[in-house]
């Protein structure tokens, strides 16, 4: 039998993978090859290139969710190829999105004589970007009507400084001055009292934090509803609250519905959260909703073609994979809220235990103990007689491939340096007994190898802290 270029072909095709030509020399890096190969090759080429970068699993710098059942994989990689922003063409997938804007709404209590209206996003950046240009539209349109000149300053918008870098992004975009209220340290959110004396006719809004990236903590947004309410009364410049829910909009009302954040304040006119945080999605969802339509401007709102008819939208980006909107509703529909209440108290649980196991070793301050997000913040006690700081200790973590991020806290806390724990839904209580396991173990070296005491070291951020 003779044997020509189509059985050559055939024969390369199952070569063993490390026996290739490709796998023999040195692949083009940035630029195109002149040649194609074989999938396989290729797959492994891309997978051998991260093989170093870490685990998602042990990265406990990442609020970004890490984990999903095999059942909702299946069905977001049976999705990816449907755009979202084609209604007309993937109808399902727009009653789906509908369906999660409704729940969403109805877990944050949006008051049924309003009538709400929210949209999927890429993340909570771009909700967050979507609500400050909602809030500029809505106050140039107010203070025109009351005859200020909107062109004499600068409009501005309030929020604390452990506000996350898409506020300063917006701000930026925008063109908005932000007006920034400086956390204490005894005082870790924000102050409500210096809040109110930075109000004036240029004010757009007041952004709240449910879950301050720093620490985890909660702004007091009850008490700031309550105080803004007052303040109302007295103008005719009305001043009202987004929250930045992106940590706890999924988290809170299933461990602490009894903490009025929501739409049950009467100020509080919008709320973003990121799906790909606590509502349990690999990242790029996000969630933006507003009370009442009255409240997002109708020059945001663009028509498109859904069933012969049309659909209201907004957004900044367009064209995007449905996938990751159809894994939030397979959240939905598989958990509910007993699921979604089991699954967060146990984080909530770990966070706690791992909080413990740091505090009885009597070397750390905790700044957050896990009792609002499930995050655990701690410093370095002051005076102690040791010779490392908390950067070499990450540096020992990682080691063992636990990334734990190093960072000082923002202006006029900057000479505090913290470590932060993010304890998710894959991070069980096993998981994190081998973390505290390898974090005892990290300090017993510290302690006793020579290193050359340090000089005053310099606050930097080691590792991610968004």
């Amino acid at each position: 039998m003779l044997y020509g270029e189509e059985d050559k072909a055939r024969i390369q095709s199952t070569a063993p993978i490390f026996g290739s030509k490709e796998e023999g020399q040195a692949i083009p890096l940035y630029r195109l090859g002149e040649a194609s190969m074989d999938p396989r090759i290729a797959y492994r080429l891309v997978k051998d290139e991260l093989l170093d970068e870490g685990n998602a699993r042990q990265n406990l710098a990442t609020f970004c969710q890490t984990y999903m059942e095999d059942e909702a994989i299946l069905l977001m990689s049976e999705t990816l190829e449907k755009n979202a922003i084609d209604k007309s063409e993937y109808p399902k997938t727009a009653e789906i999105e509908n369906r999660c804007v409704n729940i969403i709404a109805d877990l944050w209590n949006a008051p049924k004589a309003e009538k709400y209206i929210g949209t999927s996003t890429i993340g909570s950046s771009e909700s967050c970007m979507l609500a400050g240009m909602a809030l500029k539209f809505s106050w140039r349109k107010r203070a025109e009507e009351l005859g200020l000149n909107v062109m004499a300053q600068k409009p501005n918008l309030i929020m604390s400084s452990g506000y996350q870098v898409c506020w300063e992004k917006f701000c930026v975009y925008w063109d908005i001055e932000m007006r920034v209220v400086p956390m204490e340290i005894d005082h870790m959110s924000l102050n409500i009292d210096q809040t109110m004396s930075l109000i004036d006719e240029y004010t757009i809004g007041i952004v709240g934090i449910l879950g301050i990236t720093y620490t985890g903590k909660f702004d007091d947004i009850a008490a700031l509803d309550q105080r803004l309410t007052a303040y109302n009364n007295t103008t005719d410049y009305k001043v009202f609250i987004h929250v930045d829910a992106a940590s706890g909009g999924f988290f809170t009302p299933f461990v602490n519905p009894e903490l009025v954040w929501d739409f049950r304040l009467k100020t509080v006119i919008s709320i973003n959260a990121s799906g790909h945080k606590y509502g349990l999605v690999y990242p790029g969802i996000g969630w933006v909703i507003w009370r009442d339509t009255s409240y997002l401007p109708e020059e945001l709102v663009f028509n498109v073609s859904y069933l012969g008819g049309e659909v209201p939208t907004m957004a900044i980006n367009f064209s995007h994979s449905a996938s990751q909107l159809i894994g939030q509703y397979y959240n939905f529909l598989r958990l509910g809220v007993e699921g979604y209440r089991a699954i967060h108290r146990r984080t909530k649980d770990v966070a706690l235990f791992i909080s413990h196991e740091i505090t009885n070793l009597g070397l750390f301050d905790i700044q957050n103990s896990g009792e609002n997000l499930p995050i655990v913040c701690y410093s370095l006690k002051e005076g102690l007689d040791i010779n490392w700081t908390l950067y070499e200790l990450a540096d020992r973590l990682a080691m063992k491939g636990w990334q734990v991020p190093t960072y000082p806290l923002p202006d006029n806390l900057e000479n505090c340096v913290i470590q932060r724990i993010v304890c998710r839904a894959d991070l069980g209580f096993n998981m994190a007994q081998e973390f505290k396991d390898d974090f005892v173990e990290a300090i017993d070296y510290l302690q006793k190898v020579k290193l050359e005491s340090p000089k005053e070291v310099k606050p930097r951020s080691q590792g991610f802290t968004h």
